[in-house]
């Protein structure tokens, strides 16, 4: 599992290791990861031109140290400052001596033209704001010129803690983080600026308990739900789904095609969309008493499709099972209703309709995803699984967050979040908790996704399709 941790834990780390080292040891080994990884994007370092981008802070000292490292390997070394006054004195001096030149800011346009690689260390992991104007200029600088580019623990003018970006800031191909991953580097908008990320360890000693989390094969395969010899479908798990409408019957039968490969033993239809469940799926046990009269349940899913008849959702909502919320479940959903459950509640929304249900618009919550999830996690007292590129899971308590960036740009296409929903539907139904089966359906989704497109574009049914061999992936 990788994790991140805030600034303030990062700081206080970096301060408790700094006592126990001697006088800029830790610096020092920052400047040597930072190096070795500008080496091999370079390939060949002896001749190539490196311009360091150098600001006030550790992050301006961690470049001068790589470049005076790449210097002695015998290339041209530059070194742009933004404050000359304020630049790390050590640093400047290990340039220097190693043959590099510096230059202020007017001189930066030609240079960052005609170079190789440029290394970005004008703010570190405590700016905000974005970049100012001369900062800004050079942003720009770099994003016009043809040389690789590299963060020196995060890009310039991004929000380590949140992710987001709310102005000028560097692009990145390579961001080199130290010591942990920061928030920010994981989580949309800030995370498409960071490139390639790559971890070094410095030897921080960090607390159990993460800002954010992100599942890896491992924690996944661990948490996916295996049948014993002795199972049968109830034991597995029944999901109920109540989706879909005369106008949306499609949405139920795509919800269906998710659950069926999410691990339960046995998948329960509610609603208007029958003969099309069926049609497509005839293992699918239909009832048209509604959900509280459909037969033993262990998780409900409502919403996809449901347009407007809210009483599937007040019935479900009413139940004493798992309950996952999408679509226009979201909508017709009362605050009140979730938030008295004493089951838990998974509520699936994207980006507007999060927007909706928080009062705000679309772009505030696409520009502050983490801090959007938490408050609808907060305001619901549900489980939140934030839709997007960089797909959120925010727990009911407010303290864990996962981040799940399994998926691609192909599936944001019609029909994909009623299969995730059936999909995370059924693993509640397993037993899984509504954290673990929001991060585990958001990462099975996002891989089938990749699987099924393959670099084309794939319809819904196609991703519900590939979720086995998703799953056969994890656990091989």
């Amino acid at each position: 599992m990788r994790t991140a941790y805030s600034v303030e834990t990062v700081r206080t780390a970096e301060r408790s290791l700094m006592a126990r080292l001697p006088e800029g040891a830790l610096m020092q080994r920052a400047a040597a990861g930072l190096a070795a990884a500008c080496g091999q994007l370079l390939g060949r370092v002896y001749g190539s031109r490196v311009v360091l981008l150098v600001g006030s802070g550790d992050n301006g000292g961690d470049a001068l140290y790589a470049g005076a490292r790449l210097a002695r390997r015998g290339a041209g070394v530059t070194a742009v400052l933004l404050s000359t006054e304020r630049t790390h004195p050590g640093g400047l001096e290990a340039l220097h001596r190693a043959g590099g030149r510096t230059v202020g800011p007017d001189a930066a346009e030609d240079i960052v033209r005609r170079a190789d690689l440029v290394v970005d260390g004008i703010v570190g992991i405590g700016g905000s704001g974005g970049l100012r104007p001369a900062a800004a200029q050079l942003a720009a600088l770099v994003a016009h010129s043809r040389a690789a580019v590299v963060a020196v623990d995060l890009p310039s003018g991004i929000e380590a803690d949140t992710g987001e970006v709310r102005g000028a800031a560097v692009r990145a191909d390579l961001t080199v983080t130290f010591g942990t991953h920061k928030p920010g580097l994981l989580i949309d908008p800030a995370r498409e600026y960071a490139g390639s990320v790559r971890l070094v360890d410095i030897g921080l000693e960090l607390p159990a308990e993460p800002e954010l989390e992100a599942l890896q094969h491992a924690d996944v395969a661990d948490l996916l739900p295996v049948p014993a010899a002795e199972s049968d479908k109830y034991r597995r798990g029944v999901v109920g789904i109540a989706a879909g409408s005369a106008r949306y019957p499609g949405a139920a039968v795509l919800a269906v095609a998710g659950a069926l490969r999410g691990g339960a033993g046995a998948v329960r239809y509610v609603g208007p969309a029958a003969d099309a469940v069926l049609a497509r799926f005839p293992e699918t046990l239909v009832s048209d008493k509604g959900p509280a009269h459909a037969g033993r349940v262990q998780a409900w899913v409502v919403g996809p499709g449901a347009g407007d008849d809210a009483s599937a959702v007040r019935e479900v909502l009413g139940s004493d099972v798992p309950v996952l919320l999408d679509a226009d479940g979201l909508r017709l959903a009362d605050v009140g209703d979730v938030r008295d459950r004493a089951a838990p509640t998974l509520m699936t929304p994207h980006a507007g309709e999060a927007a909706a249900l928080l009062g705000v618009k679309r772009e505030e919550v696409e520009g502050a995803r983490l801090a959007s999830a938490r408050e609808l996690a907060r305001r619901y007292g549900a489980t939140v699984l934030l839709k997007g590129s960089t797909t959120l899971v925010a727990d009911a308590g407010g303290g864990v967050v996962r981040v799940n960036s399994t998926g691609t740009g192909w599936l944001a296409t019609a029909g994909s979040g009623d299969v995730l929903s059936g999909l995370a539907g059924s693993l509640l139904a397993a037993g899984l908790s509504a954290l673990d089966a929001g991060s585990v359906s958001a990462y099975l989704h996002g891989l089938a996704g990749r699987l099924a497109a393959d670099g084309a574009p794939v319809g819904a049914h196609d991703v519900a399709a590939a979720i086995p061999d998703a799953w056969r992936d994890v656990c091989g």
